[in-house]
């Protein structure tokens, strides 16, 4: 595979996963929309580890593998498709550009990692003020658009923290593996969660509801996940980084063309800041080390 051609895949899902989150829920509402998606992603997987002769592995260290991926699978979807209803798709974007900010953060405290250094901590700073910025708009004082925004966050927040989870057990097992294990756990959850509280099977199908879910099962969750970890088993994981300073802003613009999605100027500042925090994050500690070689003493 190329690696280049994965990274544009990459950038591409990621990019246009928001809008099709609104899309999948139209007409059938949002607990079908996400049981239906993770119901055929969980499919595809099976069938691509059928293909790449990928095992699937049930010891001590991969069960806690696949319930912390869970986390990460069950709850943070749940909470992005609730939030997804009351916030332009473009902002699940911006929100989910502080993934990195936020999971540095956590593995400083619960993996003791030296990751929080003076420049990160400025990265910080600069994408707090952003998060503070977008607030502070007009957008989202509307109807129920502040309580979608506080979901998307905390689904950030469940995001980072399966994915810290996740790095502690390390169990090292393929991230095919580990997205067949966590869906097989949280499916049910979501089948289940959908009978109890909605429970109702559309009469029809809504077009491009039907064709966002599509998407989303194979392209969002089996392909999408595929070529993010090839991305990370083939490229230094700093360029991987790089890809959320591409998607918020991508996803802003796909949500205005094609969505027809009001965004303020406010909006647009605060994804700025954000997405300079993530780059001092990335970046800033590699310009002092050339700017600022240490000298070894003989």
């Amino acid at each position: 595979m190329s690696v280049p051609a994965a990274f544009l895949g990459v950038v591409l899902i990621w990019s246009t996963t928001p809008l099709a989150i609104q899309w999948s829920s139209e007409g059938w509402g949002f607990l079908f929309g996400v049981s239906g998606r993770m119901s055929l992603g969980v499919l595809v997987c099976f069938v691509l580890l059928r293909l790449l002769k990928h095992e699937l592995p049930w010891h001590r260290a991969a069960v806690f593998t696949y319930l912390s991926a869970a986390i990460g699978v069950f709850g943070a979807m749940l909470s992005v498709y609730w939030g997804a209803q009351f916030v332009p798709s473009g902002l699940i974007a911006v929100f989910y550009g502080m993934a990195p900010l936020l999971t540095a953060v956590m593995a400083a405290l619960w993996l003791r990692e030296q990751s929080l250094t003076p420049g990160r901590l400025v990265g910080v700073a600069l994408a707090i003020g952003g998060l503070v910025t977008i607030f502070g708009s007009d957008i989202l004082l509307q109807g129920k658009a502040w309580m979608g925004a506080v979901a998307v966050l905390f689904s950030v927040l469940l995001h980072c923290v399966s994915a810290v989870l996740i790095k502690r057990i390390d169990a090292r097992l393929s991230g095919l593996t580990v997205s067949t294990g966590s869906l097989l756990i949280a499916v049910p959850m979501f089948l289940l969660t959908w009978w109890v509280f909605d429970g109702v099977t559309p009469a029809a199908v809504p077009p491009r509801a039907g064709l966002a879910m599509i998407y989303l099962g194979v392209l969002g969750s089996a392909v999408g996940f595929t070529l993010y970890f090839y991305l990370l088993k083939n490229v230094e994981a700093s360029r991987v980084s790089l890809i959320p300073l591409v998607t918020p802003v991508l996803a802003l613009m796909l949500g205005q063309v094609l969505n027809g999605e009001r965004i303020p100027h406010e909006v647009w500042t605060g994804c700025a800041l954000i997405v300079s925090g993530l780059m001092m994050h990335l970046l800033v500690d590699r310009w002092l080390a050339r700017l600022l070689p240490v000298k070894v003493s003989s």
